[in-house]
Formats: structure tokens, sequence, C-alpha cells
């Protein structure tokens, strides 16, 4: 059976490796410390009960857990993924297929993690480059329950390759060729979640946040345009999916995240006791730097990077939002849907 590698020891980073360790995949997962790998080791696993778990393996060693690996999956948080691939970057080789787990955009740059990725690596390899997005609630899936997600390249060899992979009795992998699409959903539907676990904290109801979440999705889905995605990636699972999942779960964090801003406590607080990252906080700077560029209309973004960053209370800026102007519901500032849609009918 193939090997791979897995970079990170992030939850969702384990439960690939668990879940593919199942399928009976041999698996190496790279930890930082020889001391980690060792605790890791002696972890019991509940997707891992009464399989084969001997194919699941924690390293301190990076080539160790790269070598002769069939795909490297990098589990790191959005703002590790530059540090990390430089190091993985020198063990590839030119069948060797890079793909991102993360969901974030890399503050400075503004890069989709593909892209720092594609930097950091030989051109050559380039080809080699996947990322993978989705309603993929790394807690539910430990346990085997059901899910699906998608695997998307510009190279659909590689997006396939990935499919086969990875696909399990429990995890169905589509695959996808709208790279920037995939990305931007998985990253950008964050923002909206700790937007949508406001709501939830003051308590708000469900027709209120099942408006603003779909506001939100089309809101990402105008920047997502604007950035070259399909506007249709973002009604598939790696937009609208992954969107209800992150608004709806109690396991989100940045769900988790709103709520508690509802209840007034500041966010580095809130940040500061989590043993995880909250990706929507880093990827909220990010997306109202680029609407900021573009000049593109992104109020929900703006409200949520003011509660953030500029200690708006939560309940002014969701109040701001019900009394702004309204128009036709695919319209604002810059969009570029309409004109995305005329394009595709004359071609």
């Amino acid at each position: 059976m193939p090997k791979l590698g897995i970079i990170g020891t992030t939850s969702w980073g384990t439960t690939l490796g668990a879940l593919l360790a199942r399928k009976g995949l041999k698996v190496k997962l790279w930890a930082r410390t020889e001391r980690e790998a060792e605790e890791l080791n002696k972890t019991e696993l509940p997707l891992l009960s009464g399989a084969r778990s001997h194919e699941l393996y924690f390293t301190s060693e990076l080539h160790e857990a790269i070598t002769d690996a069939k795909a490297v999956i990098m589990a790191v948080p959005s703002q590790a993924m530059r540090q990390n691939i430089r190091l993985v970057a020198q063990h590839l080789k030119k069948s060797t297929i890079v793909v991102s787990a993360a969901k974030g955009l890399e503050i400075g740059s503004h890069l989709r993690m593909s892209q720092v990725i594609a930097e950091e690596i030989d051109p050559r390899y380039r080809n080699n480059i996947c990322v993978l997005s989705g309603p993929n609630l790394a807690r539910e899936i430990m346990l085997g329950l059901p899910a699906a997600t998608v695997a998307a390249s510009e190279n659909e060899a590689t997006a396939r390759t990935i499919q086969r992979l990875l696909t399990t009795n429990a995890l169905c992998v589509f695959t996808n060729n709208d790279v920037i699409g995939v990305e931007l959903g998985g990253a950008l539907k964050n923002i909206i979640a700790l937007g949508a676990g406001i709501a939830d904290g003051l308590g708000y109801g469900d027709n209120a946040k099942a408006a603003f979440m779909t506001r939100g999705l089309t809101e990402v889905t105008a920047l997502g345009v604007a950035l070259g995605a399909n506007p249709l990636t973002f009604s598939g699972l790696a937009g609208l999916g992954d969107l209800i999942t992150t608004c709806e779960s109690t396991l989100s964090r940045n769900h988790y995240v709103g709520v508690e801003l509802s209840k007034g406590r500041k966010m580095e607080d809130i940040i500061g006791t989590m043993d995880a990252v909250a990706e929507g906080v880093s990827t909220t700077k990010v997306a109202w730097h680029l609407a900021q560029k573009l000049g593109l209309e992104m109020p929900i973004t703006e409200r949520i990077y003011q509660v953030l960053y500029e200690g708006k209370n939560p309940r002014d800026a969701a109040e701001q939002l019900m009394r702004g102007e309204v128009n036709h519901e695919l319209t604002g500032r810059k969009w570029k849907l309409f004109s995305f849609l005329r394009r595709r009918r004359r071609s």
C-alpha cells in the first residue's frame, strides 16, 4: 500500500492519519519533538479501535515522515504554512503530491495556501499541488461518522490521485479544478461563522441567522469571483456545505469565538484559552484588506473586522448590518456576479 506523510499534529492532521491508517495505508505523521511523538504513539484514537493501528506512526524525524511518500498532507495552521513547507520542500520528489489541508489566507501576502506552497517548492513540482476542503469537523470523522470533501487541483490527474488515496467508507472525496474557489470557500466561510456565533450568542433566532448566512455566502462569492473563482463552486461542498457546518455546529472553533465575543469577552482572552486555531480571526484581516484593495463592498466582513480589531460592540455591528442599505440581493459595489454569468453564456 502507498505511504502518506502528514505534517502537523493538529486535530485534522491526526484525524486524517487515523482515517487513512484504518484504510490500510502506511501513514507517518510528523511531530515537532521526540517527546510529542512518543506520547502520541501511545494515544488511543477512536477511529483506530479494533483496526490496524500499527499503520499510523508519529515521528519527530521529518525525512522519515516524507521519504517515499506518495503524498504529503500539510495539516498546519495557515500562518505556519510557509515555514513548514520550506522544511518539506527539500525532501520532495517529482512524483510527490503536496496537499494543503489548511483553511486560511496568509497575513501580509494575502495569498491562498496553494500559492504559498507554489512559492516555496521547486517550480517543476507545481502541478503536484492539491487542496482539500469541505464540511469536515475532525471530531465527527474521528468517531467514524460519514463525511464528504473536495480535492482540487489545476492538474486533474493530481486531484484524481488524491481522490483515490483519501476515499474511504466514511469519507467521500469529490474532485474539482477550481482551486481558487475551493480554497476561498474553505477560508472565507470562517468569517461568516464568527458572525453566526455572535448571532447565536445574542439570541437572534433562526430567521436572522439564515439571512445572515445567505448574505454571507453571497458576499464570499463576490470576493471569490473578483479573485478569479467560479461562482458555482460556492454552492458546493467547499462553499455552502462548509458554511452550514461551520455556522451551525458547536464543534466549530470560529462559531465558538463568535459566541464568546457576544458575551463581551475580548478576542485576545478568547484565543488565549483555546487549544486550537480559529482561522477566521486571521482570515478576516486578510479579506478586509483585499476588499479595500479591490474597492469591493463586503459589509459583513467589515463589521466582523471592526469587532475583532477595532473593539466594536458585536450588538452594534449586528444592528448596523440590519439597517444597511438594501438593493437587489446579487448586486454590490464592484461585484462581478452578473458579468461572470454573461461571460459564461457568451462562451
